[in-house]
């Protein structure tokens, strides 16, 4: 069997992607399917973070917009990623695998408060530590808050699980024309204004030097393909 190309990752999904085709809420076969793959990740030996973005219950400025104070309607979408870490962690429980989940804001009945180095101690162990509420500040995304994770445990990549297939040109929901990216350089993604990530967690991960490989969660296959190397979706790195 071929060795794994990353030793420790940082997985983000998008709370929208577990949704499923409903689109709100949690699909569990899909979330089973990922925890299926999260599985053999870790079994294969690789260390295995996630952030799990909260779309699919709330989304801070797009949901409470103007009709709502924005510092308290972000909060409202770092509890709603809580909610998707607890339910991604008790299908990975009930697949044998050992989980944490670690939040950026203290809520000891629920979860550990994010401490750094327990996580890396978690990961070493070989448990997947899942990290809630992004950054723990309003006016960052879970993005961020994904970037800013991996690189504090010294993730080797960012592997972005979203509802698209990779990196466009343009919306391809709009303009059939528009052109997938293979690889892709952060500072073209920044001058193209792609969006991949928002432009602070993009800046972040050029700043740490973290590629980023953004892959369609469709089939969840992609991410061991991912982990074992193959070339999935798009990759974001640093320009040669």
């Amino acid at each position: 069997m071929n060795e794994p190309k990353y030793r420790r990752i940082l997985l983000k999904i998008s709370g929208e992607a577990l949704a499923g085709e409903k689109h709100r809420g949690l699909d569990f076969d899909v979330i089973g399917s990922v925890c299926d793959v999260v599985k053999r990740c870790v079994a294969s030996g690789v260390q295995v973070g996630i952030v799990v973005g909260g779309g699919n219950f709330w989304r801070g400025i797009k949901d409470g917009g103007d009709r709502m104070e924005r510092t308290r309607a972000d909060h409202m979408g770092m509890l709603a990623t809580v909610i998707n870490c607890l339910a991604v962690a008790d299908c990975l429980e009930q697949r044998g695998v050992e989980v944490r989940v670690q939040t950026a804001i203290e809520m000891s009945r629920i979860a550990e408060p994010y401490i750094r180095g327990r996580a890396i101690r978690h990961l070493e162990k070989g448990r997947v530590v899942i990290f809630g509420c992004g950054t723990g500040n309003p006016f960052f995304s879970t993005d961020t808050g994904a970037v800013l994770r991996a690189a504090e445990i010294d993730a080797d990549a960012i592997l972005l699980a979203k509802n698209i297939d990779g990196v466009y040109s343009d919306d391809p929901a709009k303009n059939p024309d528009a052109v997938r990216y293979d690889e892709i350089t952060y500072d073209e993604v920044l001058a193209k204004h792609l969006m991949v990530m928002d432009t602070t967690a993009t800046s972040l991960s050029m700043d740490n030097h973290i590629p980023i490989i953004l892959f369609a969660l469709a089939d969840p296959e992609n991410i061991m393909r991912v982990v074992m190397g193959e070339k999935i979706g798009t990759l974001v790195k640093e320009e040669k």
